[in-house]
């Protein structure tokens, strides 16, 4: 049987509140994981010790002070002296949505903002120690524009704009005909209905022509699908299909993205 995470929870500084750290840690006690709480007011070597003496596998800091620019490097620096920079840290708390790359460039794995779901940074911390975590998406591997006519619209991207018109395709399990066109290392899509059934003809119906869905080059398309499976991430596809090139694809809804179709792909080898 895996033992359990074991995760320190910490208040660096004088931030006198810890509502949202007790919430944090009682959720990833709901979650199987140990969970040991230094209290408030915790200077930054305390932090560390604490984390080399109760042998943890993450410190998630809590910070609603506005001074985590300062006291989070802190804690990294700790550990170092300490022998104990492997052990992976989190943040979270009120802090910027500027001050994140900060942070992570001084060492922080990853910063959740308030708000973010207690179960997003169970999963997270999970695929952290077990070394599961995914890499980000490659690239944008083409944005899909949803068009009545591909020979209507290409006059504009291939003459105006002078991109490559690199060939055209239908892809029968979407019901579309799809002219790509090459923007540096990735592709526009301008994508025709082949019958009013297929889903771009709704998008048009409804939303009239332009931009439908931003697609992102992946690896790994199953294992990622899983995973947001389990965040409780809403997705139209829970197995890739087939798309353009024989790819593999799939799509997450658009409520996961804040109103935007995501589109995952991963290239035939």
């Amino acid at each position: 049987m895996m033992k359990p995470i074991r995760v320190l929870i910490a208040k660096p500084g004088l931030d006198g509140h810890d509502r949202g750290a007790l919430i944090i840690a009682q959720a990833l006690r709901d979650h199987g994981m140990e969970v040991i709480y230094t209290g408030l007011r915790q200077s930054a070597i305390q932090i560390a010790r604490a984390a080399v003496q109760e042998d943890v596998d993450v410190i998630g800091l809590s910070s609603l002070s506005g001074a985590h620019k300062s006291l989070f490097p802190k804690v990294m620096t700790a550990l170092k002296e300490q022998g104990a920079d492997d052990i992976p840290v989190i943040g979270g708390g009120v802090i910027p949505a500027e001050d994140i790359p900060f942070l992570e460039e001084a060492g922080v794995a990853k910063i959740f903002t308030s708000g973010s779901p207690t179960k997003d940074i169970a999963v997270f911390i999970e695929k952290l120690v077990r070394k599961e975590t995914l890499e980000p998406p490659k690239k944008i591997a083409h944005i899909g524009i949803a068009v009545k006519s591909i020979e209507d619209a290409l006059p504009f991207y291939q003459n105006s704009l002078g991109l490559p018109l690199k060939g055209v395709e239908e892809v029968e399990t979407e019901q579309v005909r799809v002219a790509f066109l090459k923007i540096g290392e990735t592709m526009l899509e301008l994508l025709e209905p082949l019958q009013d059934t297929s889903p771009i003809h709704t998008f048009l119906e409804k939303r009239g022509e332009g931009i439908h869905h931003i697609a992102f080059e992946v690896e790994d398309i199953e294992e990622r699908l899983a995973q947001y499976k389990s965040q409780g991430i809403r997705l139209i596809h829970e197995e890739p299909k087939t798309g353009a090139h024989d790819s593999q694809i799939a799509f997450l809804h658009p409520k996961a993205a804040n109103g935007v179709l995501v589109e995952l792909c991963q290239p035939k080898e």
